[in-house]
């Protein structure tokens, strides 16, 4: 019999946006930008994802990332954190990031971590696949 079996492995994908505006709608359409070019460009599947994490500047507080991640299909079982990231003077406003944790077969070496909006020169080195 031959053995089938996928090795798996653990791995981290980062992202991160911002949002025009303090509002739940603002906010909103761009966790979910975010969170539809996580799953498109990595092409997952949310049932494997092991935790989110969601961090937001202390001037974004209308409404909790991960309520928003939570509504999307397949995803009410994720277990799903926000934090409030650390003040730094002169950091990038209305930002939010993801830190998000993923078994993935030991054989997916390409990773795409989405930086959208006016977080695309956060990590220049990751706006496109590694």
């Amino acid at each position: 019999m031959e053995d089938i079996s996928v090795e798996w492995r653990v791995r981290a994908i980062r992202g991160a946006t911002t949002s025009s505006e303090n509002s739940v709608e603002a906010i909103a359409e761009v966790v979910t930008e975010l969170l539809d070019e996580l799953e498109k460009r990595n092409d997952i599947d949310p049932e494997m994802i092991i935790s989110a994490t969601f961090s937001v500047t202390r001037d974004l507080d209308a409404i909790f990332p991960a309520s928003i991640a939570r509504q999307r299909p397949r995803w009410a079982n994720v277990p799903l954190l926000d934090v409030q990231q650390m003040h730094v003077e002169g950091s990038l406003p209305r930002c939010i990031r993801f830190l998000i944790h993923i078994n993935l077969p030991a054989n997916h070496s390409e990773i795409y971590h989405p930086y959208l909006q006016g977080a695309k020169n956060l990590r220049p080195d990751w706006s496109f696949v590694s």
